[in-house]
């Protein structure tokens, strides 16, 4: 999975109705330039390809009095709300070794309904748990690195990794299910957005 497609939709959701300055701001001010592939030039391409496929609905807005060019404000259309969902919710529940499609998921997790939420996560941690016993079928932690020359300390990574990484969502899911956060349904949502014109102090440059 590409993580720019969810971070995209994602954030264009968030706003309803937004132009590409006002993504790239938001994933800047949540520091998406530093874990993910989410560029400037990628954010645009991947604006005007989904708009193409039919998962954005592009908007011709025109120029300030103040000047400058015109720009495109982009929705989601139906076809753009389900496969945003479908990204979401595949990202929530699979392992593998990606930070960016992974954080991504969680920055958009209280999109959902908090059972369904906690219900993926759930699954995510029973999916760690079955990719770390494919890993120990040829490595025993136990035993530990030097069995398999230096090599070995690739498969202790993963173990590691795995183990951390279970334990910190079984984590959330406990702060979850005690009542954190506000999640689909329940009322206003934390507002993650950057304030219309206002500084980005986490822009890079």
């Amino acid at each position: 999975m590409s993580a720019i497609r969810l971070l995209v939709l994602g954030a264009v959701r968030q706003h309803g109705r937004a132009h590409g300055y006002q993504v790239r701001g938001d994933l800047e001010y949540w520091g998406a330039h530093e874990w993910s592939n989410a560029k400037p030039g990628s954010i645009y391409h991947a604006l005007k390809q989904m708009a193409k496929q039919g998962l954005l609905r592009a908007h011709e807005i025109a120029p300030s009095t103040a000047g400058g060019p015109p720009r495109t404000e982009y929705e989601l259309t139906d076809r753009g709300t389900e496969e945003y969902f479908a990204l979401l919710r595949e990202a929530l529940v699979t392992y593998d070794q990606r930070g960016d499609v992974k954080t991504a998921a969680i920055g958009f997790m209280v999109d959902l309904p908090r059972a369904e939420a906690v219900a993926l996560l759930k699954e995510r941690t029973r999916r760690i748990g079955a990719w770390r016993s494919s890993v120990t079928e040829h490595y025993v932690p136990e035993d530990g690195p030097e069995q398999l020359g230096h090599i070995g300390e690739i498969m202790n990574m993963w173990v590691h990794t795995a183990d951390s990484e279970a334990e910190w969502t079984r984590g959330l899911v406990e702060r979850i299910e005690k009542g954190a956060y506000t999640f689909a349904g329940e009322g206003e949502p934390f507002a993650g957005l950057l304030a219309e014109d206002a500084e980005n102090p986490y822009a890079p440059g």
